[in-house]
């Protein structure tokens, strides 16, 4: 369904030097720089499939999404979306695509809702009898009834959401771009838009391309995540395989009385390990271990732990996804998958 090849974008920037000669400098002889906001981004996206596209800020994910959904031309590469090149014929292509950008909507602020969408209806072509279908569908799967005939504007965060995500699926697209859909929300609304997308992609085979910094989106939604990094892309495949790959680091976690004297060289010298391999945090009486399974194994840590102070409690905790992305980020990327 979406097919993207070794696309790059090109932005040039004028260079100003400070001050007022730096301005008549650049107005009359502007110093030019090449920005490359994406760098040979590759990945494929078969339909029906939930693709959480991931990264830090600045990492490229918007620019990438703006070349997919045509609002953006690339400087070189290709990509299509279910066989359609998105910059061209756009009025055709943008019928078969909808898209949530975080905070901006594409709702009319002062227009109540309901009415909203039937302008929607008649900008999009949508009969009257599929009309009515789908917003039967998205009341029941979004539940606008209790504000569909509110303005916009009257809309609280999470009901807006709702509403954008709604104006984005009315005309039955086969490829949803959803950009921080749950971005600030509290977590029944968040709960209520992620039962949202999974029912509408598993009904209607909808394929989904998700941008998130919620790592509980990620978890829920996706089975397999692309992530790129100043970018360049630094992991391709599934939450499964990460963890497996890239998921060695455990979390001791104990308590003991308040005489005991443990400090993280103590640890390292004694395991000898690298600082990079071992981080010791403490808080009071309550000890949380991080170290590398790797490098050392989990029960020659608990042996070496207890063999050290009295303990009172005691626990072992595989990393959490957050960590090892974290971890990914830190270290500049992972090998593709």
């Amino acid at each position: 369904m979406i097919y993207a090849e070794h696309l790059r974008k090109e932005f040039k920037k004028t260079v100003k030097d400070p001050g007022l000669k730096g301005s008549f400098k650049a107005l009359f002889n502007p110093k030019k720089e090449i920005v490359v906001a994406a760098d040979d981004i590759t990945f494929h996206v078969p339909e029906g499939e939930i693709l959480g596209f991931i990264g830090p800020n600045g990492a490229g994910k918007s620019t990438v999404i703006k070349m997919l959904t045509g609002i953006l031309t690339p400087t070189s590469g290709e990509c299509r979306i279910n066989g359609k090149i998105p910059t061209n014929d756009r009025k055709k292509y943008v019928k078969e695509i909808g898209a949530v950008f975080g905070q901006r909507t594409q709702l009319w602020w002062d227009l109540p809702l309901q009415e909203t969408y039937h302008v929607l209806k008649e900008i999009y072509e949508v009969d009257d009898y599929k009309f009515k279908k789908r917003m039967d569908f998205l009341n029941e799967v979004l539940e606008l009834e209790k504000f569909i005939k509110s303005p916009v504007r009257t809309l609280s965060l999470g009901q807006r959401m709702r509403a954008d995500i709604a104006a984005s699926m009315l005309h039955s697209p086969k490829v949803l771009f959803l950009d921080e859909p749950t971005i600030g929300l509290d977590v029944v609304v968040k709960d209520n838009i992620r039962q949202a997308i999974m029912k509408i992609n598993k009904e209607e085979k909808t394929t989904v391309v998700l941008t998130t910094h919620d790592i509980s989106d990620i978890e829920l939604l996706c089975d397999r995540i692309v992530m790129i990094d100043k970018g360049k892309n630094v992991y391709d495949g599934s939450l499964h395989k990460l963890r497996e790959n890239y998921g060695q680091t455990r979390e001791l976690v104990f308590e003991t009385d308040n005489s005991s004297k443990l400090t993280e060289e103590q640890f390292r010298k004694g395991l000898n390990l690298k600082k990079s391999d071992l981080v010791v945090e403490r808080e009071q009486n309550s000890f949380k271990v991080k170290f590398n399974s790797k490098k050392i194994p989990v029960g020659e840590m608990l042996g070496y732990t207890l063999s050290l102070t009295k303990v009172k409690d005691i626990s072992v905790k595989d990393a959490d996804i957050e960590e090892i992305i974290r971890s990914l980020y830190r270290q500049g990327g992972a090998s593709d998958e």
